[in-house]
């Protein structure tokens, strides 16, 4: 009697999943039938109504340049700096209190901390650092980040620490030297990143010192025991010991060439990078202005084409709005 039960049950099971299969296939099938009746619906809609929409279109072309030679005209320059003494991100950060300065239109504040008259920070109307993206994780720099979309958990292509990217937008690109110089006093003007780099200097100097001093002490040990070696290779009888000695002596000089690059590379950082950072490239004067045609177009075009769009729809269904509005 149990088997008979149990067997009833397994049938009943197989039975249920096969319904629920059929189910989900019927369900697929309609929402794909559904999709396809959509989507030929609208395709006919637009091939019947291409003519308003295509004049939607070039109204909005035309409205985007009429906005171009109307509008002031603005250009845009980018600086990249290497930070020597505090990380892109504190340097991001310390920067963008001028893009929070431009944003509010606080051009008091903005001309107290880069040293500008008001004049000359009129013509200003962005100032922003960005992370510089390094793909592959090999060194090099590849992108800019301009809109904060960098995954931070991306192991492989990774913010770099020692470098960002400045990017002004501005009236006048005449002015962008004294918008740099005017940087470059912001940042040297941080108590806290002066007493840093000072710090940091003083350490590479004492540390260059030390490399100095290994290097004569390395340098008369190879002297020595060459002078050695050389007394003993005029003492007959001891040719095998001396050639096992002189293959000990000549490790001393990779140590003294390792010891030497190291303090190459020291003295370089203290040479080209002791300020609390380096500019890496400095701003250009662009050769044409941001707010172009393209610039408007992007935005203007499709919202043209969009209102167009919803004003055809509504006419077709304006019946049914109605029944709709007399209804209610």
């Amino acid at each position: 009697m149990s088997e008979t039960t149990n067997s009833k049950n397994v049938r009943d099971d197989e039975i249920d999943l096969l319904d629920l299969f059929k189910r989900m296939g019927r369900g697929l099938g309609n929402m794909f039938t559904t999709l396809g009746r959509w989507f030929l619906i609208s395709l006919v809609f637009l091939l019947r109504n291409w003519l308003p929409l295509f004049v939607s279109m070039v109204l909005g072309v035309g409205a985007s340049y009429l906005l171009k030679f109307t509008s002031a005209s603005f250009y845009t320059s980018d600086m990249v700096l290497k930070t020597n003494t505090m990380t892109a991100d504190e340097m991001i950060s310390y920067i963008n209190r001028l893009h929070t300065y431009c944003r509010e239109g606080n051009q008091t504040a903005l001309s107290e901390a880069i040293s500008l008259k008001n004049d000359k920070v009129k013509n200003i109307l962005d100032i922003s650092a960005n992370w510089i993206i390094d793909k592959g994780a090999d060194g090099i720099p590849d992108m800019v980040d301009f809109k904060g979309t960098h995954n931070v958990y991306d192991t492989i292509n990774i913010r770099m620490s020692d470098r960002l990217n400045i990017r002004v937008n501005i009236i006048e690109p005449q002015e962008l030297g004294n918008v740099r110089d005017g940087l470059l006093k912001y940042i040297s003007a941080d108590s806290l990143s002066n007493q840093r780099n000072k710090l940091r200097i003083r350490q590479y100097q004492e540390l260059q010192e030390r490399m100095r001093y290994d290097l004569e002490q390395l340098d008369s040990l190879q002297k020595i025991k060459y002078f050695e070696e050389t007394q003993r290779m005029s003492q007959p009888g001891n040719g095998q010991m001396i050639f096992l000695q002189e293959q000990k002596t000549q490790l001393v000089y990779p140590e003294i060439q390792e010891l030497f690059e190291r303090k190459q590379h020291l003295d370089a950082s203290l040479t080209l990078y002791k300020d609390i950072v380096t500019v890496l490239s400095d701003f250009s004067i662009p050769a044409q202005r941001k707010n172009g045609g393209f610039y408007y177009a992007k935005v203007v075009v499709p919202l043209f084409f969009l209102l167009t769009l919803i004003m055809l729809i509504l006419l077709y269904n304006r019946k049914k709005l109605k029944d709709i509005y007399n209804k209610y």
